[in-house]
């Protein structure tokens, strides 16, 4: 799941560098595109932990993306905005909470059960938001934007600087979850998920206690989406119940299918692939679904591993492993005569 070579790290840094150069030479729109781009990358990488890392597909984690960006629109006043220092660990506390009661009673089915309950407890919280008065019901409700202040100190922006700020902060926040991520899953929490996920008779055989680890998974992964919601309500300084629907769960699926799901790359490629494929077929066509799911079909068929599996370090890798594993021909003997 984590990178293994210092080619792949060096990738990861140009990648990261090329995603810090990109508003120098982009619209104010397209730098709001890449935005969103990186914050649903961050609710994928979140969605990876269960589905990648531990194999538990949720259809309901959206609900945890949406209550993070509910949490800003419910403790900021509407006549001015909060600090980011209080608004960011109380959108990650109130997801991961939630998270931890709807695992704690998810996590006691498998399987398909699993599948359904998950989604029923979405719909639930969907339910909630759209049919009561609570965060203006199914219109949704305006907010104040999170402030980038300290104390009495706070960061004056005009309105052609806060998109960029917003953009750069959100660029930081991906890069830090996708390295406390990795050094994560390189513990040993990470290779039992990784046990869980191949096999969990047989880690529970070990002593492992499985339930408690994967609701300490999914408590981290709310807590992931709850970060994420957060960025969302603070970009677009509006919430409404769609961020909590099941097809919100679907389409970080879908980033996941299309980036691969055997490392964290997946998540963060497979996010910036679905929105550059949703904006390139609406400006082709007024049928965006359609092409959206011709082309997520097709990488699905013709690509096992998603994008990732296209990186460069894989290459070198296959090609060696291919040399070692044949058989050294025996020199040819002179005949002697």
């Amino acid at each position: 799941m984590t990178p293994r070579s210092l080619t792949e790290w060096v990738l990861l840094g140009l990648g990261a560098l090329l995603l810090a150069l990109l508003p120098l030479g982009l619209s104010e729109f397209y730098s709001g595109l890449v935005t969103s781009a990186m914050i649903a990358a961050m609710l994928a990488l979140s969605l990876q932990l269960l589905v990648g890392c531990t194999g538990l597909v949720s259809l309901g984690h959206a609900a945890f993306y949406g209550l993070g960006a509910y949490t800003v629109y419910a403790m900021t006043p509407a006549e001015h905005g909060l600090s980011l220092l209080m608004t960011l660990p109380a959108a990650a506390l109130v997801a991961g909470l939630a998270a931890l009661l709807v695992g704690a009673l998810s996590l006691r089915t498998k399987g398909f059960f699993f599948l359904m309950v998950t989604l029923a407890f979405g719909q639930m919280v969907f339910f909630i938001f759209h049919n009561t008065k609570l965060g203006g019901g199914a219109d949704g409700a305006y907010l104040m934007r999170p402030t980038l202040s300290v104390f009495d100190w706070q960061l004056t922006l005009t309105r052609r600087q806060r998109p960029l700020a917003i953009y750069y902060l959100t660029l930081v926040l991906l890069v830090a979850m996708y390295l406390a991520l990795c050094g994560l899953l390189r513990t040993l929490f990470g290779r039992v998920l990784d046990g869980i996920r191949i096999n969990e008779p047989r880690m529970l055989a070990l002593g492992f206690n499985t339930y408690r680890y994967k609701l300490a998974a999914f408590a981290i992964a709310g807590v992931l989406a709850g970060v994420a919601g957060h960025m969302y309500a603070m970009k677009d300084a509006f919430v409404n119940p769609a961020l909590v629907g099941w097809h919100r769960s679907a389409e970080a699926l879908l980033m996941l299918l299309l980036g691969g799901l055997g490392s964290l790359n997946g998540a963060v490629i497979g996010a910036l692939a679905y929105t550059a494929i949703g904006e390139a077929a609406q400006l082709l066509t007024e049928r965006k679904l359609l092409v959206e799911g011709l082309v997520i079909l097709l990488v699905v068929l013709s690509l096992p591993n998603g994008l990732s599996g296209l990186t460069m370090p894989a290459w070198p890798t296959r090609a060696l492993r291919r040399h070692r594993s044949k058989p050294a021909e025996a020199p040819e003997v002179g005949r002697h005569g």
